[in-house]
């Protein structure tokens, strides 16, 4: 598994912990671990750009989530050495917008980021919340995978 994490929002931010939710989550998720991952810390001005340019909205968002390639059947019962690296995607977190967030939630600027990262990552494994069942879905496994990952911490 490779992530890489990019912070250019100029907010200080534990990457090696994002770094490991983000293994946490895929591992969860039983994605292949030859996958690649980026994930990527954003001032406001380029999350703002990012999100007009890409979703025709108005105004920064928290996260948003760039899909690359299919994970084309790259289950764990694959033999490794048979398939190439898999580019996931791009997770795009925006700290400020984040912070702001996770004080009107009453938690810290950490556990918004993990949340976020842990919705993004959802989103490029193709889950998505466009309705009520899909978002029990995906609001019920990013719950249990939070719940697991802040378990593992303590």
């Amino acid at each position: 598994m490779s992530i890489e994490i990019a912070n250019e929002s100029g907010v200080a931010v534990d990457e090696r912990r994002l770094e490991q939710l983000a293994r946490h989550v895929l591992t969860e998720m039983k994605v292949h671990p030859l996958v690649e991952l980026s994930i990527r810390l954003v001032d406001v001005e380029a999350m703002t750009a990012l999100h007009q340019h890409f979703m025709k909205m108005p105004g920064p968002t928290d996260v948003l989530a760039f899909p690359m390639d299919e994970l084309n059947d790259q289950r764990d019962d694959l033999d490794s050495k048979d398939l190439p690296p898999t580019l996931l995607g791009d997770v795009v977190l925006c700290p400020v917008v984040a912070d702001s967030q996770a004080k009107q939630a009453g938690h810290s600027l950490e556990a918004e980021l993990q949340l976020l990262c842990t919705h993004g990552i959802l989103h490029l494994l193709g889950y998505d919340h466009g309705n009520d069942s899909e978002e029990r879905e995906m609001f019920g496994l990013q719950t249990r995978i939070l719940a697991g990952w802040t378990q593992q911490a303590q």
